[in-house]
């Protein structure tokens, strides 16, 4: 279901559960294996998730939603750990939007740190017309990217949109036509991979420990990983490659 490449620093998930890439239980526990031995390498600096033919994820598996007991949902709820993982991963993570992102994979990209669609994608949150709602983060993760009231609404209607409708709210943060996609997205993943990887860890953890708190504390929270920052091989590489006027060879120690 899941096929793992490594290509130098760039390491892809490409999910591949025909005919939908429907999330089901036995996908998730995939995803739960796949992405700790990627974000842990130390040779991959930055991670690609895409899905194959038309679609990324078309969302969850119906046939399994259909048990609507508690053990059932549980299990589907792993999904928000798979979530957990990129969000909390030490590198780069990019959402490649190949095609159908809707549901659970609309939950999917809103994890990631960079979304790139493809023109032909759509995306969006139908569930309400099942009776159910994004209960797999996308009602926490999409009032905090687009605001309460915009996010509510793209809910509660269950508006499938384009990619230029996506991008034009900030749902994503880049369109490329179909037959540019995949070198758009390998020239973005390889120029990610060449950052200072360890220091972009510690910025997305430093931004996520500080939301909802005070500013002295989120000021706290900053200081503690500036100084972590500082003593990384990357930021005196960064700053002698400024001072020799030469670009940084970072290496993500």
């Amino acid at each position: 279901m899941l096929e793992v490449t490594v290509a130098g620093a760039v390491g892809t998930i490409v999910i591949d559960r025909p005919p939908a890439n429907a999330v089901n239980p036995a996908l998730i526990e995939e995803f739960l294996k796949v992405v700790p031995s990627l974000a842990d390498d130390p040779a991959v600096r930055c991670v690609v998730i895409t899905g194959t033919g038309r679609f990324f994820v078309a969302g969850a598996d119906i046939a399994v939603m259909r048990d609507l007991s508690l053990d059932n949902h549980i299990r589907m709820r792993r999904w928000v750990q798979v979530q957990r993982l990129l969000e909390l991963a030490a590198k780069p993570v990019i959402a490649a939007i190949n095609g159908y992102a809707l549901g659970g994979g609309a939950e999917l990209a809103l994890a990631c740190d960079l979304r790139i669609a493809a023109a032909s994608a759509t995306l969006g949150f139908p569930e309400t017309g099942l009776g159910l709602f994004p209960g797999a983060g996308g009602s926490q993760r999409l009032p905090r990217l687009l605001g309460a009231h915009k996010a509510k609404l793209l809910m509660i209607e269950g508006r499938r949109m384009t990619a230029a409708e996506a991008l034009e709210i900030g749902l994503v943060d880049e369109v490329v036509p179909d037959a540019d996609f995949a070198d758009a997205v390998r020239g973005r993943a390889l120029d990610w991979a060449a950052r200072p990887t360890t220091t972009i860890g510690l910025l997305k953890r430093s931004v996520d420990d500080a939301a909802g708190k005070s500013l002295d504390e989120a000021l706290a929270v900053e200081w503690a990983a500036v100084q972590q920052v500082i003593a990384t091989e990357d930021a005196a590489e960064g700053l002698q490659s400024f001072l020799d006027k030469r670009p940084p060879r970072f290496t993500g120690r």
